[in-house]
């Protein structure tokens, strides 16, 4: 098995200078992509107890969810066919063969709810596939088409990890969102007198909550964005996500899991105790969720006048930039302004980093990540 998975990671590794259409390599990915996507969507599916998030109730009650996974699944049975008859190396195929079979046998687009015991905890594997599906197919060929760093591969260093990372992200989204939003909880059941300006918030245009959400989150994180820089125990967990030497759509996804409860916290009090509607607030996260992976992403194009107005992913890699004169830079989520008019703005005209990351080592995997945060001052000490 161990042998497998090497072999499938040297092929989605393979030299840029090999990957050229007819290889087989991109029919092979994209055969992986829509196969494990499918696979995800059965198994929520299968037992919605377990893999399905409420929030997504709305997708499994929709009438074209199993056509769509048929459709995913043959088209990653089709496309893993055409990568082994292309393709000097199988694993990429050969693997998407194999989840696309293992989806089959789990009942495919016709696979039926199974009896489970509810124990109140479930795994978004559906919220993954959806992830997914909207910012991997939106990014990854953009990338490919307008890039930054042509040589800079999909499959580059520390991929595994930031994919773990998205994973977690999104699987663990019931234990993040209830960690979250623990404090609003409190916060509204002991500030009843609040209800007039939260009817008021509520009675306005979605368009207006929306724009004001924006803006109140905005400032919100820059001063907790800040404060993870400055303060030496949080910079600990930021460490994390600034320890990407390369940046792309999926670098964003590299994030201490305690820092994800924190900042998801923060910006959900303005939004519940004020009354802005629920509807509000789940479309604002799928926007800086995207928004997120657009900063990050490795996209060509200078924008010097719009990068004065809003973010932009040169904005944000100089954020990211190991230079000295970025260090403490470029807060902002959304508007450089905040960082103007706090005397943190640092964007020379058409100019990038020359390379990304922090001067201290921070160590490699998942687990040696989640802890470093704990025994990052100890090991300085040593």
């Amino acid at each position: 098995m161990a042998n497998w998975f090497d072999s499938l990671e040297r092929d989605l590794q393979s030299p840029l200078a090999v990957r050229r259409l007819g290889s087989g390599w991109f029919s092979g990915f994209f055969a992986l992509l829509l196969s494990i996507t499918g696979l995800c969507l059965v198994m929520a599916l299968r037992w919605p107890d377990w893999f399905s998030t409420p929030e997504l109730a709305a997708l499994h009650a929709w009438g074209g969810l199993r056509p769509m996974v048929h459709a995913l699944l043959i088209g990653g049975y089709a496309l893993a066919l055409l990568s082994l008859l292309l393709r000097t190396r199988k694993a990429i195929g050969a693997t998407a063969l194999i989840v696309a079979l293992l989806a089959t046998l789990l009942g495919g687009a016709e696979v039926q709810p199974r009896e489970t015991h509810d124990w109140g905890v479930f795994f978004g594997v559906d919220f993954f596939a959806v992830n997914m599906v909207a910012t991997g197919l939106m990014f990854a060929p953009i990338e490919r088409l307008f890039p930054h760093r042509a040589q800079q591969r999909l499959f580059r260093q520390e991929w595994r990890e930031d994919l773990f990372y998205y994973l977690i992200s999104s699987m663990m989204v019931q234990l993040i969102t209830f960690l979250a939003l623990a404090p609003s909880s409190f916060i509204n059941a002991n500030t009843a007198g609040l209800a007039g300006i939260r009817a008021m918030i509520a009675g306005q245009p979605w368009p207006l909550q929306f724009l004001e959400v924006v803006l109140l989150t905005d400032f919100v994180q820059y001063w907790f964005h800040r404060a993870f820089h400055r303060i030496p125990f949080l910079w600990g967990f930021h460490a994390v996500h600034h320890s990407a030497r390369s940046m792309d759509w999926l670098a964003g996804a590299r994030m201490h899991f305690f820092e994800i409860i924190a900042l998801r916290g923060v910006t959900s009090l303005p939004l519940l105790t004020f009354g802005f509607s629920p509807s509000v607030m789940q479309a604002y996260i799928g926007f800086v969720y995207i928004y997120s992976s657009l900063l990050h992403a490795n996209l060509r194009g200078d924008f010097n006048r719009l990068g004065r107005i809003v973010a932009t992913p040169r904005f944000h890699h100089w954020h990211h930039a190991i230079e000295e004169v970025a260090v403490d830079k470029n807060f902002a989520i959304h508007f450089p302004l905040l960082d103007r008019l706090f005397g943190t703005h640092h964007l020379p005209d058409s100019a990038w980093p020359t390379g990304y990351g922090v001067p201290e080592q921070v160590p490699q995997g998942y687990r040696a990540q989640f802890l470093y945060p704990f025994r990052r001052k100890r090991d300085a000490a040593a």
